[in-house]
């Protein structure tokens, strides 16, 4: 098998019952208004994971991608998993997920530790499979439970994420286009403003490591909770990611009046606003769909995908730009054919 492209064929996803709307979140901190946190996020309400693991949700997203779209799952020959919140440090949640969805013992299955920029080194890998000839269907699932790594008194990062777990699979295809060429980049000196400190081999959990802390700004979170230093991964942002866009369309021979949408990691709303901006993208084609469902890390952007088809804004043929940027610090982009 040479096949000379691949190809985004079907993409279905999985949200938690559970909701937390801004006005839950104010009646909790006792502080802020629901409409100064839509201002500063633009995100109304996320989705929370209160007991789901990390394979529960994948393996519920995978199920409701074979129902959607009539998929064999015994055609699938690699599944692909991005987390940053596995079920154990051993083994992958990818070979959890393989048994439980009854793949075929031939299926390679790994995980993948990335946070937004995880679809975009997804969908490479699973293009370089499929171009390669090691995989014809690749299942490439993304899935976190980062909420509950959050202090409930976090202001900063409480209100903005939420959980969700996405499957894409990425196949053969007869277009001559497909998934176009990747850009991508990486700055581990950023690697302190965006992380859990406390939890793995570096720094063990000890008593002193869940101890309360209160910040300037009220903010209560322990070593062992996520922490984002909201000021250097703006300054990142809007750093790294304008030279990214305009390099990934340079690489696939297209400009912005050229492309049909862009689609970028769903950070928060100031932070996109921000980006458009200085890169004059039009505001009709430039999606965005945090408002209900938060900052959902890797899926930000195949969540983005599927709700842009369904509504139209997105067919079939068109060219979308994608952009995932954040943890590490790390940052992907590329072009795909819809």
């Amino acid at each position: 098998m040479n096949c000379k492209s691949a190809e985004i064929s079907a993409i279905s996803f999985y949200l938690p019952d559970e909701i937390i709307n801004n006005q839950q979140l104010v009646d909790e901190f006792g502080t802020w208004k629901p409409e100064k946190i839509f201002h500063k996020t633009g995100i109304n309400e996320r989705r929370v994971a209160k007991k789901e693991l990390v394979s529960d949700m994948a393996v519920a997203a995978a199920e409701n991608l074979f129902e959607e779209y009539d998929l064999d799952r015994k055609e699938v020959d690699f599944l692909i998993l991005c987390t940053e919140t596995p079920d154990f440090i051993m083994p992958a949640t990818a070979c959890i997920v393989h048994d439980r969805l009854g793949l075929s013992k031939h299926t390679g299955a790994f995980d993948y530790n990335l946070g937004c920029s995880g679809y975009i080194y997804g969908l490479a890998m699973a293009k370089s499979m499929v171009v390669s000839g090691i995989a014809s269907k690749v299942l490439l699932l993304t899935a976190d439970v980062l909420t509950r790594f959050i202090n409930p008194m976090d202001k900063s990062t409480r209100t903005i994420f939420g959980d969700a777990a996405t499957a894409t699979v990425v196949s053969e295809s007869s277009k001559s286009y497909g998934i176009g060429k990747f850009v991508f980049g990486t700055d581990g000196s950023g690697s302190g403003d965006l992380t859990i400190p406390a939890g793995g081999m570096a720094i063990p959990k000890t008593q002193e490591t869940g101890h309360e802390r209160k910040n300037r700004f009220g903010n209560v979170r322990t070593e062992e909770n996520f922490y984002m230093n909201g000021p250097e991964v703006l300054k990142f942002s809007l750093r790294e990611v304008p030279p990214v866009v305009k390099n990934v369309l340079e690489e696939n021979d297209l400009s912005i009046p050229m492309a049909d949408l862009f689609i970028f990691h769903q950070a928060t709303k100031l932070v996109l606003e921000h980006i458009r901006d200085i890169l004059e993208i039009p505001g009709e084609k430039f999606f965005m769909n945090m408002e209900k469902l938060g900052n959902t890390v890797s899926s930000t952007i195949p969540l983005a995908l599927k709700q842009a088809s369904k509504e139209k804004k997105l067919k079939k043929g068109q060219k979308v730009v994608l952009v995932g940027f954040g943890v590490g610090y790390s940052w992907g982009a590329c072009v795909v054919e819809w």
